[in-house]
């Protein structure tokens, strides 16, 4: 499957995209201000708004605003306004070890997330080719791996600080709908004993209040047995364990790359495939204009073009 699998009515041409960073942002109590990248196409108004997490990994720049590129850049082509900060567990940082929340910092990646929709004004005005254009009612979270574990803080899912047993509860009301891609799943026993003793924080997830519209996105292969013993159904945990709405799209032989999504030819990626980068590029940009724009056709356009030819790259199921 390529881009040209997908119907051009539906998505039409790309427009061409404007990418401006590091775009400073303020931030009180914060070890270093939060940087971010802003990528928009050039034209178009009432744009909505994807704040994207990144995940962790080998590469030094792809755990930061400087990741993801392929998913960036089509989801800017196709009208919208993608968001990404420099969260503090990123590899570019030189932060102290012993700086609060390290490695990891669970919590202050999803309050980066806030802190962006709290400054939209200030990021307006540091890119003024963006005033007046954001549909700020309009905004989606998005998150790989590590990021999705952000998104699905900011989408009603909990956990218990394990640093006090508290309830943690940090769903955002702004954001309206998300996007998990490879994203981690229950705790207890289905987590490794190194990451039970190490990453707390991921032992005692709770996805009974993510209530928000979102598309898990699981690749069939993504064993990630450094985190989980319970095998790639692991990843659609975040779909059977919430409520609905919600749609689940397992793509078929992928990894946990889920094709190449993080980067452009990038050496970690291990199930290398252009064709299922578009279809993950394809099918999260038409999940999100169905859920902005009611009666938009593009889900279900994308959803047959997957499932529709002799070699499908994958399923999509819905609740």
């Amino acid at each position: 499957m390529s881009e040209s699998t997908y119907p051009a009515d539906v998505f039409g041409s790309p427009t061409p995209v404007l990418s401006v960073s590091p775009v400073v942002l303020p931030s009180l109590g914060r070890p270093v201000d939060l940087q971010v990248r802003v990528s928009a196409p050039v034209t178009g108004n009432d744009l909505p708004i994807i704040l994207l997490s990144h995940g962790q990994g080998h590469s030094h720049h792809l755990s930061s605003l400087n990741g993801y590129a392929p998913l960036v850049n089509f989801w800017a082509a196709h009208g919208f306004v993608v968001i990404q900060p420099t969260h503090l567990s990123s590899t570019t940082l030189t932060l102290d070890p012993n700086t609060p929340g390290a490695p990891m910092y669970w919590r202050s990646r999803a309050e980066d997330m806030r802190h962006i929709l709290d400054q939209l004004d200030v990021l307006e005005a540091a890119v003024p080719q963006l005033s007046g254009r954001l549909d700020r009612g309009k905004v989606a979270v998005a998150g790989h791996s590590m990021g999705g574990h952000t998104a699905s803080l900011l989408l009603g899912a909990r956990l218990t600080d394990p640093a006090d047993g508290t309830e943690v509860n940090l769903v955002e009301p702004r954001i309206t709908a998300g996007v998990l891609l490879a994203a981690p799943g229950r705790g207890g026993d289905a987590l490794t004993e190194f990451v039970a003793q190490n990453y707390a924080f991921m032992s005692t997830p709770d996805f009974a209040d993510m209530t928000t519209p979102t598309l898990v996105v699981a690749g069939e292969k993504d064993a990630s047995a450094h985190l989980t013993i319970a095998g790639p159904d692991w990843h659609a945990d975040p779909y059977f364990l919430a409520p609905g709405p919600k749609s689940l799209l397992t793509l078929f032989d992928a990894e946990h790359g889920l094709g190449g999504i993080s980067g452009y030819d990038v050496a970690e990626t291990t199930d290398d495939n252009p064709e299922r980068v578009a279809a993950v590029q394809h099918l999260t940009a038409a999940y999100l204009r169905a859920q902005f724009f009611p009666g938009d056709t593009a889900w279900q356009a994308a959803c047959d073009a997957l499932t529709g030819g002799p070699d499908p790259l994958g399923r999509v199921e819905s609740k």
